[in-house]
């Protein structure tokens, strides 16, 4: 049994909505994973609620929030905070998960392992836990790192989209799940056109130094499995690359969640496998 308890963090003007996911039992400390989720992606979505469930009934804390990119309040089916969206960018997304990190012991007081801390992150979720695992302050304090369908670069957009960006001073992009028309702001279109080497996911893989597990879907035809083989081969060791057959970008699920898929469950099983050895 687990039970879950929402949590609030302030970091600069703004505040971090989040869940922790505790084992059930008398109150001690515990080996501790921090999801990140993804572009468009949020705390609740899809297949977080039941890892997060699957890896605190296994004895870890499980501690999920929403970025404040996301535009997402707890409890939202579509994004409210169209500026907070608007504005987000690589570098703030760190930032907040860098400061989910160095507030563990205030989040969740008297229950969080110092020692045995874990990253895993989904799609840009996952480039930014790998960013937080190879930032000088966490490369000796993270423990393992997970991503799936991470993405190998964070430039992604086309030049004919950054030609419209600069003219419109925004770039439209629709939510595919709820149809929802959002616009990404100048602040991004900026980091991306600027000197990044901060953001080089290839020389984070090299510089990180916690077991890295590198999941990726077969079919995914959001993040290119070719991401995934990139990834692992710019990874210093130790890393490990689970190929997931028939997988999408999320696994062949979807929001609201109905239940795991064949590669969902696969997915999974890795995962906590190899949380249990690292962590």
């Amino acid at each position: 049994m687990s039970v879950t308890h929402p949590f609030q963090l302030a970091h600069g003007a703004d505040t971090l909505h989040g869940l922790l996911d505790l084992p059930d039992g008398p109150p001690r400390t515990h080996p501790t994973v921090v999801v990140c989720h993804g572009f468009k992606g949020f705390m609740e979505w899809g297949f977080w609620p039941s890892l997060a469930t699957l890896l605190a009934e296994r004895g870890f804390l499980v501690v999920r929030f929403n970025l404040t990119g996301s535009g997402m309040q707890p409890g939202d089916e579509t994004v409210t905070g169209l500026e907070a969206f608007r504005r987000d960018t690589y570098r703030r997304e760190r930032e907040e998960l860098l400061a989910v990190l160095g507030s563990l012991e205030a989040i969740a007081p008297g229950r969080v392992d110092t020692g045995r801390i874990a990253l895993l992150g989904h799609s840009r979720g996952g480039a930014e836990a790998l960013l937080a695992a190879a930032h000088p302050d966490w490369r000796d304090r993270i423990r393992a790192l997970v991503t799936w369908g991470a993405i190998a670069e964070v430039d992604r957009f086309t030049p004919e989209q950054k030609e419209r960006w600069r003219r419109d001073g925004e770039l439209p992009v629709v939510n595919s799940r709820t149809g929802q028309l959002l616009f990404l702001g100048p602040g991004l279109l900026a980091e991306l056109e600027g000197e990044r080497p901060d953001l080089d996911l290839e020389a984070a893989a090299r510089a990180r130094r916690a077991p890295w597990l590198i999941v990726h879907g077969t079919e995914d035809d959001a993040v290119p499995v070719a991401d995934g083989h990139r990834l692992a081969a710019a990874a210093a060791d130790p890393k490990e690359l689970v190929l997931i057959p028939g997988g999408g970008h999320t696994f062949n699920v979807g929001h609201p969640f109905k239940g795991p898929s064949p590669q969902l469950i696969q997915t999974l099983n890795a995962t906590q496998r190899f949380l249990r050895a690292n962590v």
